[in-house]
C-alpha cells in the first residue's frame, strides 16, 4: 500500500509538467511566432465579421466539414472560411464582442514564448474569462433589443441566455445591481489600486466642499464688516462687537494652508499657539503625502541574468538501471550466520530485522535481558569471518533505538545514480540556504545538508574511494539549485586536474583574484594571496554587516532586498562564497602555516558572513588535520580509510575503516553517525552541465576578490627607483588624479595590462607621493588633488 501512495503523486508531476520540448530555446522561439501569427489572424477575423458576418451568415449555418471541402462556398471575410467560422463561433455563439479579451492572453502567451514575462498565464486566463463573461452579460442585457433586426448579437447567445434567465429571477433592476456589483468585484480583486482610487474619489469630493466652506467663511466676513459700521449710525446704544480681527489676520497668513479656514468663525478666538500648531500638522501630512504610494518591488539579484536556466534533470544520467537486488536467500543465510555465530558464545537474540539498504544491509539484533553489548561488539571479526564479508560495522547500540545494529555489505552493491537524488522530492523542496544532496542512507532515504548550517565541511578518504565523486556531487548540488548572482566558488586544486572542468563556468559561479588569468587555482602562491584576498572579503563583509545592524548574511540581504539599505553607501547583496580545496595536504606540505592561518581564520570567522569551506584530502594524518583544523570544521565526511588511526583522525571514533569503498561514507554532524552511500556524478555528466550552463547569458567576467599585496610589496615600494618609470607612468598618475582612485585593478582594467605591471605603476605612483601605502581593504588615498600640482610633480620628477 505505501508503493501506491508514493506512486500517485509522481504520475500527477509528469501530467502537468513543462513538455520537455519548450526547454529548446528555437522551439520556445517558433511558437510565439506561431501564436503571435494566430493572433493577428484572429484579430482581422473577429474585425472582420463586424463588415462581412451578415453577408455570411447563410454559408456559416451549413456543418464544419460541408463548409471545408466545399470549395464553390465562398464567404466575404477577410480571413477566408476558417476566420469566418472562428468568429461566428466566439461572437454570435459564443460571448458578443467580449471575445476580443481572449486575444489578451494569446498576447501573454506569444511574450512569455519569448521570454516576456508581463503576467502570470494563469491570471490572464482567469481574470480574462471572468471578465468576457461579465461583458458578455452586460452587453446582452443593455442592447436586448437591438438583436432582433441585425445578424449580430452583441453579448452573443451565452450573454443572452443568463441575461433573460437573471431577469426573470431578480428583474432588470437587481440585474443592474448585480451586474454593477460583479464589476466592483473585479476590479478590486484584479486591481490592487481600486480601493485607493475610490478613496481619493471621496477626497476630491471632500475638498470641494472644503472650497464651499471657504466662500462661507469669506460671505460672513463681509456681514463683520457691516456690523463693525453699524454702532457709529446709532446713538445712545452701545453694541458689542465680535473680535474677528485676530482669525482675519491669521488666514491671510502666506504660510498657513486653506484647511486651517474651516474652523467656525463663530468660535470663540483660539490662542497663536493652538493654530500654529495646527497649521504644523497639517504640513507635516502633506509632506508624509509620497509615503502613502505603492512600495517599492524588492530588489531581486537575479535580474541581473534573467534568461539564466537552471540545469535540467536529463543532463544526468541513471546509472540504476541494471543494479541488482538483495534476494530473500541472501537475507536469510546472513540471518541465520548472525544468529548462530552468536549462540557459540551464549548470546540469546529476542529478534531480528533486516533494512536493505543500496550499499549494505542493516540487521537490528534485540538481544535477551542480561546481555551485555560490550559482548557483541567485541565479536565483530567472528561475524565477519561467519559471513565472508569485508566491512561488517556494529552499531552498539542504535541512538534512538533500543536495538544493536550489525551493518553487513551486499553482495551486489547498487549504484546511487544523481540524477535520481536531485529529482528526490526531499531535494527539490528543500529550503536549505546551501542545499547539498550526498546520496541515499540506509533505509533508502535521500540525505541532504545544509552547508550554510555546517558551516564548513572536512573530506577525507583513501584514493580512488570516491572523494573526487563525492565533490563533484556537491558542486553539482549547488549549481541545480543556486542562481550565479546568490553564489560563486573559489576552486583551489593543487594536482590541476580534478577540478579543471569547472573552468567553463567562470564568468557565471567563480571567484578569482583580478590578476589571476585561470579560473582554477593551482599556483601555491597564488593559493596564499586568494585566501588573504578571502580575509579582506570577509572583513569587509563585516563592515557592512556592522553598518546595517545585521548579524548575518541572511539579515543582510533581506534588508538590503527590501531597500533598507542604500548601495550609494557601499551596500551591495552579498553572494555566498564557497571555496573548495582539493588535495590539502599539499599545501600544508608546501606552505605550512602559510596557508593553516588564512584558512584558519576564514573558518572561525566566516560562517556569518556567507563564506563557507570544503577541505579534501587523501592523507588524514595528524600533522594535516591538525588541532585547529579539526575543531574548526564540526562537519566531516570520510570514506574508506587504510586504518583505524585515520579514522579516529577524522571521524575521532573508529569506523571508517571498514567501509567497503566505491562511494560508501560515514558522515558526521554533531557526533552523529550517518552512514551513506554518495551518488555517481560521472566526468561526461558534469561536462554536460557545464556546457549547458556556459552556454547561457553571463557576467562580463568572474567576481574578483579583493587585491591583496603581501608583505615583500609592501616593503619594496620605498626602494623603487623613479628613472626606471614604466612608459604608461604619468598616464596612470593623471588616471589616479582625475579619478581620485589609486587602485591596482582600475589601471589593470583601464590600459589593458597585466596585474603585475599594474601592480608596479601603483607602487611608482607610491615611491612618487602621488598616492598613500597599502591599507588592506581598504583603497589607496590619493595624495594628490589636482592636475596643475601633479603636473609640477611630474616635472621635477623628469628633471
Amino acid at each position: 500500500m505505501a508503493t501506491k501512495k508514493k506512486s500517485k503523486p509522481k504520475s500527477k508531476r509528469k501530467i502537468f509538467s513543462k513538455p520537455k520540448f519548450l526547454n529548446d530555446e528555437r522551439a520556445r522561439f517558433i511558437l510565439g511566432v506561431t501564436l503571435s501569427l494566430f493572433t493577428i489572424y484572429t484579430c482581422l477575423a473577429f474585425v472582420s465579421f463586424f463588415f462581412t458576418g451578415g453577408a455570411d451568415q447563410s454559408k456559416l449555418d451549413i456543418k464544419w466539414l460541408e463548409l471545408i471541402t466545399d470549395s464553390e462556398i465562398r464567404v466575404e471575410n477577410w480571413t477566408g472560411k476558417t476566420g469566418a467560422y472562428l468568429s461566428n463561433l466566439f461572437i454570435n455563439k459564443g460571448f458578443g464582442i467580449a471575445s476580443f479579451s481572449f486575444l489578451y492572453v494569446m498576447v501573454v502567451l506569444s511574450l512569455r514564448s519569448w521570454g516576456l514575462k508581463i503576467q502570470s498565464i494563469r491570471k490572464s486566463i482567469l481574470y480574462t474569462l471572468l471578465f468576457s463573461i461579465w461583458l458578455s452579460i452586460g452587453m446582452a442585457f443593455v442592447f436586448v433589443d437591438s438583436t432582433s433586426d441585425s445578424f449580430l448579437f452583441l453579448g452573443g447567445i451565452h450573454g443572452f441566455f443568463i441575461s433573460e434567465w437573471l431577469v426573470s429571477i431578480i428583474g432588470s433592476v437587481g440585474t443592474l445591481f448585480l451586474l454593477i456589483l460583479s464589476l466592483l468585484c473585479l476590479l478590486t480583486f484584479g486591481f490592487q489600486n481600486t480601493v485607493g482610487f475610490f478613496k481619493g474619489l471621496v477626497k476630491k469630493k471632500e475638498k470641494s466642499a472644503e472650497a464651499i466652506t471657504e466662500d462661507d467663511v469669506l460671505e460672513e466676513e463681509e456681514v463683520a464688516e457691516e456690523i463693525t459700521e453699524q454702532p457709529e449710525a446709532i446713538e445712545g446704544v452701545e453694541l458689542e462687537t465680535p473680535n474677528f480681527e485676530s482669525e482675519i489676520l491669521l488666514t491671510e497668513e502666506p504660510e498657513a494652508p486653506l484647511e486651517v479656514i474651516e474652523e467656525p468663525v463663530a468660535k470663540e478666538a483660539e490662542s497663536e499657539d493652538d493654530v500654529e500648531l495646527k497649521i504644523e500638522t497639517v504640513r507635516e501630512q502633506e509632506e508624509t503625502v509620497p509615503i502613502n504610494q505603492e512600495p517599492l518591488e524588492d530588489f531581486d539579484p537575479t535580474l541581473d541574468l534573467s534568461r539564466y536556466k537552471f540545469p535540467t534533470i536529463d543532463l544526468l544520467e541513471d546509472h540504476q538501471i541494471n543494479n541488482s537486488v538483495v534476494s530473500k536467500e541472501e537475507l536469510e543465510s546472513n540471518k541465520n550466520k548472525i544468529v548462530e555465530t552468536l549462540r557459540h558464545y551464549k548470546i540469546e537474540i529476542v529478534q531480528i530485522k533486516a533494512t536493505i539498504g543500496p550499499t549494505v544491509t542493516l540487521y537490528e539484533i534485540v538481544p535477551a535481558p542480561g546481555v551485555r553489548i560490550s559482548k557483541i561488539k567485541n565479536l565483530e571479526d567472528d561475524i565477519a569471518l561467519s559471513l565472508s564479508a569485508l566491512g561488517i560495522r556494529i552499531i552498539a547500540p542504535i541512538p534512538g533505538k533500543g536495538t544493536i545494529g550489525i551493518e553487513v555489505p551486499n553482495q551486489n552493491p547498487e549504484v546511487v545514480s544523481m540524477k535520481g537524488i536531485i529529482a528526490s522530492k526531499k531535494f527539490q523542496e528543500s529550503k536549505h540556504a546551501l542545499p547539498v544532496a550526498m546520496g541515499r542512507t540506509i533505509s533508502n532515504e535521500t540525505y541532504t545538508l545544509d552547508l550554510a548550517k555546517m558551516p564548513h565541511l572536512l573530506v577525507a578518504g583513501a584514493t580512488g574511494q570516491g572523494k573526487s565523486v563525492g565533490l563533484n556531487a556537491i558542486i553539482t548540488s549547488l549549481l541545480y539549485k543556486k542562481h550565479p548572482s546568490q553564489l560563486k566558488f573559489v576552486l583551489i586544486d593543487p594536482k590541476k586536474v580534478e577540478l579543471s572542468i569547472y573552468s567553463t563556468i567562470e564568468k557565471h559561479f567563480l571567484a578569482k583574484l583580478p590578476d589571476e588569468e585561470e579560473p582554477i587555482i593551482t599556483d601555491i602562491n597564488k593559493v596564499i594571496a586568494t585566501l588573504n584576498s578571502l580575509c579582506i572579503e570577509m572583513d569587509s563583509r563585516y563592515d557592512l554587516l556592522k553598518k546595517a545592524h545585521a548579524r548575518n548574511i541572511k539579515e543582510y540581504n533581506t534588508k538590503f532586498v527590501k531597500h533598507k539599505l542604500n548601495p550609494e553607501n557601499g551596500h551591495r547583496y552579498l553572494p555566498y562564497i564557497v571555496v573548495i580545496i582539493d588535495e590539502f595536504a599539499d599545501l600544508i606540505m608546501t606552505a605550512g602555516k602559510e596557508v593553516e592561518a588564512p584558512i584558519a581564520r576564514i573558518a572561525q570567522l566566516a560562517r556569518a558572513i556567507g563564506i563557507h569551506m570544503i577541505i579534501a584530502t587523501q592523507r588524514p594524518s595528524t600533522n594535516i588535520i591538525t588541532g585547529v583544523i579539526k575543531a574548526n570544521f564540526p562537519a566531516r565526511i570520510a570514506f574508506k580509510v587504510a586504518s583505524m588511526i585515520d579514522s579516529r583522525t577524522i571521524l575521532d571514533s573508529p569506523g571508517a575503516n571498514q567501509l567497503i569503498g566505491r562511494g560508501d561514507m560515514l558522515i558526521s554532524t554533531s557526533s552523529d553517525l550517518v552512514r551513506v552511500q554518495c551518488a555517481f556524478v560521472d566526468t561526461p555528466e558534469v561536462e554536460a552541465i557545464t556546457d549547458y550552463i556556459m552556454e547561457q547569458q553571463s557576467y562580463p567576467s568572474a567576481l574578483m576578490l579583493p587585491e591583496y599585496v603581501g608583505e615583500s610589496a609592501e616593503s619594496g615600494a620605498g626602494e623603487i627607483d623613479l628613472q626606471k618609470r614604466d612608459a604608461l607612468f604619468e598616464e596612470a598618475a593623471r588616471l589616479v588624479v582625475t579619478s581620485q582612485q589609486g587602485s591596482t585593478s582600475g589601471i589593470q582594467r583601464r590600459f589593458s595590462i597585466g596585474y603585475n605591471r599594474a601592480g608596479r605603476i601603483v607602487d611608482q605612483l607610491e615611491a612618487a607621493g602621488i598616492v598613500g601605502p597599502f591599507e588592506g581593504s581598504k583603497a589607496r588615498q590619493v595624495l594628490i588633488q589636482d592636475e596643475y600640482s601633479l603636473e609640477q610633480l611630474l616635472n621635477n620628477i623628469a628633471n
